[in-house]
């Protein structure tokens, strides 16, 4: 299968998101990976649902929306009007998983679910059969621009194997810190799909950037 880029629009210049959101739509990136942090579950806040309104008005490719916030079933039915495609929910955030998971599926669009860096693999044991995605968090949330935790490539190989041994078809995302540097050893690892926010936008040249990327993954 091939392997899929998608860039972090948390690291967009937001004061030109509808420039930055057409040059995603030009690049040979896959998806839009669009981070809603709520200032409570992670120590920042990063856009709510009328930035969101906006950049799917003009996004031509697949809206993967990475929920970073406390009581997401609340906003499951909103994420789907607001034009999510995948909707990831924390494992960390979720009381009643199974429940949330399914209630994303209803709504239309494929289910994820993010591990921070400190959760195992494990605690997916019960419910991988059941996802579209999991993203593995290789910084911790909440901010962009933070180095890439090694024992990442761990838990994708972990991860992995969990898929494999369960028959599954579950697509493994990798969060925070990607580059050129260590992007063909993620996918080496199991990885299927890599977020790239600020490696992307702070590039001289995202489109670039993005197509070497492709390359390196494939």
């Amino acid at each position: 299968m091939e392997k899929l880029i998608a860039p972090s629009v948390l690291a967009a210049d937001f004061g030109n998101l509808q420039r930055d959101v057409e040059m995603v739509n030009e690049s040979k990136a896959d998806w839009f990976h669009i981070d809603i942090m709520d200032g409570v579950f992670v120590p920042n806040i990063s856009f709510g649902m009328p930035v969101l309104k906006s950049i799917s008005t003009h996004a031509k490719k697949t809206i993967d929306v990475h929920l970073m916030i406390v009581d997401p079933d609340r906003y499951i039915n909103t994420f789907a009007d607001l034009g999510a495609d995948i909707l990831t929910v924390h494992y960390e955030a979720c009381t009643h998983l199974h429940r949330t998971v399914q209630a994303i599926k209803a709504a239309g669009m494929k289910a994820g679910v993010a591990l921070n860096p400190h959760t195992p693999i494990a605690v997916l044991e019960d419910i991988i059969a059941d996802l579209d995605l999991v993203c593995i968090m290789s910084v911790n949330p909440g901010f962009g621009g933070q180095s890439f935790i090694e024992n990442t490539y761990k838990k994708v190989n972990q991860l992995k194997h969990l898929i494999e041994f369960s028959n599954a078809s579950t697509l493994i995302e990798i969060d925070g810190g990607v580059t050129d540097k260590n992007a063909n050893q993620l996918i080496e690892a199991g990885a299927d799909v890599l977020v790239a926010g600020s490696f992307v936008f702070k590039s001289e040249d995202p489109i670039a950037t993005i197509e070497n990327l492709k390359t390196i993954v494939n």
